[in-house]
């Protein structure tokens, strides 16, 4: 790719004199690496920072992320969403710590059949921690790749991220494969931006960029039309009694398994409908207010909720089955509630004064 391999020197120049400090950065530690490349798939640097620092104070090691309880584990990644992913960490580095000693391995074909990593983050790591010549291309490299290169190709594809990644891997420098990948990830967060107009005359290889040349920086890069996401109405119950709210743990498979949430029907109900279904979960109640409404958007599904707060008689501890009672504050330090719950869990942490 000799039209590639041009962009090359400036790139790499650019990134060293213009690069972000970032609290992952030149520890040459791939445990850092890793967690922070496992964080910021979909989310912003600024947002992963506190949760990155969180995290390596709670767990600085590859085998204090192997031994950690499940629950502590969720509550460090509440707010970040896509549970699953810190799951595969865990499992990742319980497999590295039976078959490597504790290690990430210095191999990019090991590193990929480690649980949750996949060609990218893989990349990642052994360039940027091992100094290994290969390619990691996310969705900042194929929007600036697709860019230079004027490829109208549906980026969505995995034919077409496998051959930019060919073609990466053909030009990348031995000598710089971690400052190379890092610089095409800067370049696609700071100036060949994702959401905004693209900041040309700040970019390095701007002299290159074929898509620049026609002045059709936002055509790119091209992806085909996303199926219309399921919509789920949902009735969202804040039940306390006195100072305790309820809540429960999720099913351990599905949409945000095993985490903890407030109480919740299928459905928008009356509130009828919702003082009997209390009165069948064993509690008497006293009186109910509207919380209002509420959006959540998962990737697939969205969820259009409707919020109810119940007050309730007090009631004897281990007398609700699956339900749980907690102070207010309780949540913050012991149970996970996904940010999906965010408008309707603040007020556990309030004084009831329904």
């Amino acid at each position: 790719m000799k039209g590639l391999s041009e962009m090359v020197e400036p790139l790499i120049g650019w990134y060293r004199t213009a690069k972000r400090e970032l609290p992952w950065r030149d520890q040459k530690n791939a445990y850092y690496t890793w967690v922070s490349e496992i964080m910021l798939q979909q989310t912003r640097v600024e947002a992963v920072k506190p949760y990155f620092q969180r995290f390596m104070q709670e767990l600085p090691d590859i085998q204090a992320l192997a031994e950690c309880p499940e629950d502590k584990l969720l509550k460090l990644w509440e707010g970040l969403g896509y549970y699953n992913r810190v799951r595969n960490m865990q499992k990742a580095a319980q497999t590295v710590m039976e078959e490597y000693s504790g290690r990430l391995p210095a191999d990019y074909e090991a590193l990929k059949k480690l649980s949750g990593i996949g060609n990218y983050t893989a990349g990642a790591i052994a360039s940027i921690a091992y100094g290994i010549p290969v390619p990691a291309v996310d969705g900042n490299v194929l929007r600036v790749i697709t860019r230079i290169t004027r490829n109208d190709q549906d980026i969505m594809k995995q034919s077409v991220r496998r051959q930019i990644e060919e073609d990466l891997s053909q030009i990348i420098p031995r000598e710089a494969p971690g400052d190379f990948n890092q610089a095409l990830m800067e370049l696609g967060a700071v100036v060949c931006v994702p959401n905004g107009q693209a900041k040309c005359e700040q970019c390095p290889v701007a002299f290159m960029c074929q898509a620049h040349a026609c002045g059709q920086e936002m055509e790119f890069p091209k992806k085909a039309a996303k199926k219309p996401r399921a919509v789920q109405k949902k009735t969202i119950l804040v039940i306390q009694d006195g100072h305790k709210t309820v809540i429960r743990r999720r099913p351990r498979k599905g949409l945000l398994a095993g985490l903890y949430e407030l109480p919740n029907l299928d459905g928008w109900k009356s509130e009828e409908e919702i003082l009997s279904c209390v009165k069948e979960w064993g509690m008497t109640p006293l009186r109910i207010l509207q919380l209002g409404e509420a959006k959540h958007i998962f990737s697939h599904v969205e969820w259009q909720m409707q919020g109810y707060q119940i007050r309730v008689a007090s009631v004897e501890e281990g007398s609700l089955g699956d339900l749980i009672f907690v102070e207010p504050g309780q949540n913050d330090g012991q149970y996970a509630i996904p940010s999906a719950f965010d408008f309707y869990a603040k007020y556990i942490k309030e004084e009831n004064r329904t």
